[in-house]
């Protein structure tokens, strides 16, 4: 069967806003399932190629933009995972993730990526300790993976577990774990990122067929390794439709909100507070324009720039909104409780400290020799 084409940008901005009339917008599943009912979902993937198929940049920035203008942040990132992770993860010939992925793509079926687990920090995947000992013929899988999101919404989990002793990056597997089998229990993570379904898992004895297995055993973490350039990707483009939405939002308010015989954008001072977030908004626009026509996923060092540059420019934007509104960011729905939300760009997929300490160790490529 032919990939499918993605529409232009502005013939698929359309098609969302069509795909979402009359759904509950703050419901993940209908979310999803509109967008699989009607095509959208399977039109990311134009590309046929060697590796995993990969969401199309373009298309995934007007995806991203329509659902950060229409939904609650929490529905947005359990579109995103799944999009720009889960799917090129899932692309197996046959078996269960061959099932798994044509659900997904249709809207039928939600997969949680359970990366982060309790025993160690979400950063350093190495420490984890969920475990998969291999049986005659099966899987047994023990541990817990926290911060999960799709967790109380999915129908499987894409789980990364432990199948050897040795710390090092062979020594670990994809499961597809079915929420349903025996042994497998699921806790909220709370009332935050309202529509994600984050939450905890906890596998105790669970018992897994070999068509479980998801990829090469010993291959996931240099799987993850590349697709996380894409998740980094996706993220720095929700970063970006957000803090243009953002900015647009507080430009109209500050023109509107009189102050002193005019505006509150007649201020100097306001004027340069706000000329520093355009500032922040164009040094990550910067940075996500190359990449909107690259066939490959960002290398290593691109995608940790891309990382700490989307969390550095959302916390500045979220910040002076929240500051220049007073008291209407405090509003429900409003700039102070998203800012809060918003955090998770400088968490999620690994902390802001993480990554600096990363783009340190690439110094000689992103400096260059001296000339």
């Amino acid at each position: 069967m032919p990939e499918p084409t993605p529409a232009p940008s502005d013939d698929l901005a359309a098609a969302v806003g069509g795909a979402l009339a009359g759904v509950d917008l703050a419901d993940a599943r209908a979310v999803w399932r509109a967008l699989g009912t009607k095509g959208i979902t399977a039109a990311l993937y134009p590309r046929a190629g060697t590796g995993p198929p990969q969401p199309d940049p373009r298309s995934l920035a007007v995806l991203l933009a329509e659902l950060d203008a229409r939904c609650p942040l929490g529905v947005t990132l359990s579109v995103c995972v799944q999009v720009a992770t889960v799917l090129p993860l899932l692309a197996e010939p046959s078996g269960p993730a061959d099932r798994a992925r044509t659900g997904l793509l249709h809207g039928e079926t939600v997969v949680a990526l359970a990366v982060t687990d309790a025993a160690g920090s979400g950063s350093d995947l190495l420490d984890a300790t969920t475990w998969a000992k291999l049986g005659e013929g099966s899987f047994t899988v023990d541990g817990h993976k926290q911060w999960i999101t799709n967790a109380t919404t999915c129908d499987a989990a894409l789980v990364l577990v432990r199948h050897r002793e040795p710390r090092h990056f062979t020594s670990f597997c994809w499961l597809l774990v079915p929420m349903s089998a025996p042994g497998v229990t699921v806790e909220p993570a709370g009332r935050a990122f309202a529509g994600s379904g984050v939450g905890h898992l906890k596998f105790d004895g669970v018992v897994l067929d070999n068509d479980a297995l998801v990829g090469r055993p010993g291959r996931a973490l240099a799987g993850f390794a590349r697709q996380v350039g894409v998740e980094r990707l996706a993220g720095a483009l929700w970063a970006r439709a957000m803090c243009r939405r953002l900015l647009a939002d507080l430009r109209d308010w500050l023109r509107q909100r009189p102050a002193a015989g005019g505006t509150l954008w007649d201020r100097p001072a306001i004027r340069e507070r706000y000329a520093r977030c355009l500032v922040a908004l164009h040094q990550l626009d910067a940075l996500c324009t190359p990449l909107l026509d690259s066939t490959d996923a960002p290398a290593a060092a691109a995608g940790m720039l891309l990382k700490v540059t989307a969390a550095e420019a959302v916390d500045r934007i979220t910040a002076e909104a929240v500051q220049l509104r007073g008291a209407d960011a405090f509003r429900d729905g409003g700039e102070a409780a998203l800012r809060t939300e918003a955090a998770m760009f400088g968490i999620a997929g690994g902390a802001t400290g993480a990554m600096l300490a990363g783009i340190a160790d690439h110094a000689d490529e992103l400096v260059g020799s001296r000339s």
